[in-house]
């Protein structure tokens, strides 16, 4: 299917009303290739890894991508789905804003991005049918792989005399099965599901525990906002070099594995999740500190979160 899709920009095709070459079909299709590729970047997938999962060629995703492709409604569909990811995201001008919202939308747009978290707080408080906000004593620690977040998480939740949770290891248990087979198998939308039923059994049997994310979890907005309401967030950060680093000294050479550019998905990553990762409620770097000051330094900051 997608190899007749790849002769359509040959062929020139055109929208209706439009001549072979519009400039504005151009910008068009070069939107939604940048969509894909920043959807693609939030779920932290290789090219190669979402051709295997939507069936579409590693080729023609380089091109839709580069945005000299013009892809049909059901290359988009198998896109969409591979990624567990609203296909009318791809398309430019279909999230239109329903009528009344534009003075929310607009008031929004005026608050700066260290300020959201507490916008989305109060909206979750004041419209969030009945939801509440309680983080109680529960820490949750978010962040790409590498940056510490099991090894600090499980010495913060020794030092607080709670329960340490790595919310991943839940995961498999729930499936039966290595995350890494379970996305083989069943793809993201399933690991999506096993992931906030999981975080949902732990939010409820735990009003002290620290809470070790996948890196991922910033991206599924439903279970992202039960994170931020039950939980105070801290986004752990460092240096790309040192999350590369981290990973290969565990012993995990996936991130280098038949892939020559890592170094530049894995800031592509960084770079498509950074907005979300902001919404946590304080952020930590670990970069350029031993582990037991990086330790020492989380375990003051949470003790000053959970009061």
């Amino acid at each position: 299917m997608d190899e007749q899709a790849d002769r359509a920009p040959r062929r020139k095709r055109q929208a209706p009303g439009q001549a072979p070459g519009n400039h504005s079909l151009d910008d068009f299709l070069a939107e939604i290739g940048g969509r894909v590729r920043e959807a693609r970047a939030k779920r932290g997938m290789t090219r190669r890894i979402l051709a295997n999962d939507s069936g579409v060629s590693e080729r023609y995703l380089a091109k839709l991508e580069g945005g000299t492709a013009n892809p049909s409604a059901a290359v988009l569909r198998q896109l969409a789905q591979a990624m567990d990811y609203p296909i009318a995201d791809f398309v430019p001008g279909a999230q239109g804003v329903p009528n009344g919202m534009e003075a929310v939308v607009g008031q929004l747009r005026t608050i700066g991005v260290d300020r959201m978290a507490e916008a989305a707080s109060l909206l979750a408080a004041n419209f969030g049918a009945g939801t509440k906000i309680d983080r109680a004593r529960r820490i949750a620690l978010i962040g790409l792989r590498g940056a510490g977040k099991s090894t600090l998480g499980r010495r913060l939740a020794e030092s607080l005399d709670v329960v340490f949770v790595e919310l991943n290891r839940l995961v498999e248990q729930d499936y039966g099965a290595s995350v890494g087979e379970l996305l083989a198998l069943s793809g993201q939308p399933a690991f999506r599901r096993h992931e906030l039923r999981c975080l949902e059994k732990t939010i409820a049997g735990h009003e002290a525990v620290v809470i070790a994310t996948g890196g991922g979890i910033v991206t599924e907005p439903q279970t992202f906002d039960m994170l931020l309401r039950h939980c105070h967030c801290i986004w752990l950060q460092a240096k790309p070099d040192d999350h590369m680093s981290r990973v290969m000294a565990q012993g995990d050479l996936r991130p280098m594995a038949r892939n020559r550019e890592a170094m530049k998905d894995l800031k592509s990553i960084l770079a498509a999740r950074t907005p979300l990762y902001e919404r946590a409620v304080a952020t930590f770097n670990t970069s350029g500190r031993d582990e037991n000051a990086c330790a020492d330094a989380l375990l003051s900051l949470s003790r000053k979160l959970i009061g």
